[in-house]
C-alpha cells in the first residue's frame, strides 16, 4: 500500500504532538486493513499475485517494501521468473500510486541491466586448524558469505564473516596446535534458506556427530549482547565455564539465557541445532540493524563499527579456545519443550531439513 508517512515513528515521537502521532497510527492501521481486504478480493497473495500478473502478460511488476526508516526499503526474493520485479523507494512509489489512483495514467521508464549466466555453482568456504589431541572432534566458527544486492551486505553478513576470519587468524597465530580441530564455515545461499549450512550438515555426518560447539554471528555490527542455550539442558555449565575466561571488559552488557529454546531458522546455527549440535548465536547490539541495514539498500561499508567488531573477534576466539581445550565433551541433552496450546502436547525439536540444491531446478 502507499504509506501515509515516510517518517519513522521515532521522528513522530520526537517532534509530533501526541494527538497527531496517534491519529497517524490510527489512519495507518485503517489503510493497512483496507489494503489487505483489497488484495484478498483479487484471490491472490503478495506471493502469488506477481506470478498471476506475469502469466496475464504484464511487462513488469513494481512494488515497494518500506523498512520504516528514512530512505530504506527491504529486499527479498522476486516471485516472477521471466518479467522484471522492481522495488521502488517509498517516496517515488507514493507519487506513482497517487497518480495511478487518480487515473492520471502515469508512464514510467525503467532501465535495468541483467545477464542470464545459466546454472552456476555456489560454494561454502571452509578452513581448519587441525587438532593435535582430538583431531576428530570439532569446534566451529560460523557466518554466511552471501548477501542481498541492494548494497554491499556489510552488516548482513560481511561483519560476521570479518569477525570469524579474524578470530581464525588470531587462533592460528597464538594457538596453532589446538586440542580439537577448529573449523570456520562461511556459508553460501543462506539468504535463500540456509542452503549452504544445511548442505554441510547433510553431507558431513562424521563432523556433525563430533562437534563440541558452534558459534555463529549474523546480526549486524554491534557488540555481542546475548548468548542463549538453544534448548540444550546443560549448556549453562559449559558456556558459563568458557565465559569465565573472557575479560570483564568484553562481557560488559553481555547476558546469557539458559536453557533457552531451539532456534528453528533465521541463521545458520539453526541448521546445526536441528541436527542436535550445540550451536549458538552470538547476538549483537542493534545499531538500528532491523530498520536501516538488514536487507536494505543502506547495508554498506560505512555502517560498520570496527571498535565493536574487534571486541567480538576476541570474544569469539576465546570461546573457541575454551571449547577446544575443555577436557569434557559437551552434553547434547535437550530440554522438554513447553506445551503447544494448539495441540496440548510438548513442542517438537526443529527437524533437520535438506537444502535446496541447484536453485530448485530438477
Amino acid at each position: 500500500m502507499m504509506q501515509p508517512t515516510g517518517r519513522p515513528d521515532y521522528n513522530w515521537q520526537e517532534f509530533g504532538t501526541k494527538e497527531s502521532f496517534e491519529k497517524m497510527k490510527s489512519d495507518r492501521t485503517l489503510q493497512t486493513q483496507a489494503w489487505s481486504k483489497r488484495l484478498q478480493k483479487t484471490g491472490y497473495t503478495t506471493r502469488t499475485l506477481p506470478v498471476a500478473l506475469e502469466k496475464a502478460g504484464a511487462v513488469g511488476v513494481v512494488s515497494s517494501l518500506w523498512s520504516a526508516g528514512f530512505g530504506v526499503n527491504k529486499i527479498f526474493s522476486a516471485y516472477t521468473k521471466i518479467i522484471p520485479s522492481v522495488d521502488i523507494a517509498l517516496e517515488d512509489y507514493g507519487l506513482l500510486y497517487r497518480l495511478t489512483e487518480s487515473n492520471s495514467k502515469p508512464v514510467i521508464s525503467i532501465k535495468t541491466d541483467s545477464k542470464e549466466t545459466g546454472v552456476v555453482p555456489t560454494f561454502n568456504t571452509i578452513a581448519e586448524i587441525k587438532g593435535t589431541e582430538k583431531p576428530d572432534e570439532y569446534v566451529m566458527l560460523s557466518a554466511h558469505f552471501d548477501s542481498w544486492d541492494g548494497a554491499s551486505g556489510a552488516t548482513d553478513n560481511g561483519t560476521g564473516t570479518l569477525t570469524m576470519m579474524e578470530a581464525m587468524r588470531m587462533l592460528k597465530k597464538f594457538y596453532p596446535n589446538p586440542k580439537r580441530t577448529i573449523l570456520v564455515g562461511h556459508w553460501g545461499s543462506e539468504e535463500q534458506g540456509l542452503n549452504g549450512s544445511r548442505a554441510f550438515v547433510e553431507d558431513h555426518p562424521e563432523i556433525i556427530n563430533n562437534i563440541q560447539a558452534l558459534f555463529n554471528q549474523d546480526n549486524g555490527t554491534g557488540r555481542l549482547t546475548n548468548i542463549a542455550g538453544q534448548g540444550f539442558l546443560q549448556s549453562y555449565k559449559y558456556i558459563g565455564n568458557w565465559l569465565t575466561a573472557v575479560p570483564d571488559s568484553l562481557k560488559d552488557g553481555l547476558t546469557t539465557t539458559f536453557p533457552g529454546s531451539p532456534g528453528g531458522g533465521g541463521s545458520d546455527y539453526a541448521s546445526f541445532v536441528a541436527a542436535g549440535v550445540p550451536a549458538f548465536s552470538l547476538s549483537s547490539l542493534s545499531w538500528s540493524y532491523g530498520t536501516y541495514t538488514w536487507h536494505t539498500n543502506r547495508d554498506s561499508y560505512d555502517k560498520i563499527v570496527f571498535d565493536d567488531l574487534k571486541k567480538n573477534v576476541i570474544l569469539a576466539a576465546i570461546m573457541a579456545y575454551m571449547a577446544s581445550e575443555d577436557d569434557s565433551k559437551t552434553s547434547r541433552e535437550k530440554i522438554m519443550l513447553p506445551i503447544d496450546p494448539k495441540t496440548g502436547m510438548p513442542g517438537n525439536w526443529p527437524v533437520q531439513k535438506s537444502p535446496t540444491r541447484k536453485g530448485g531446478i530438477d
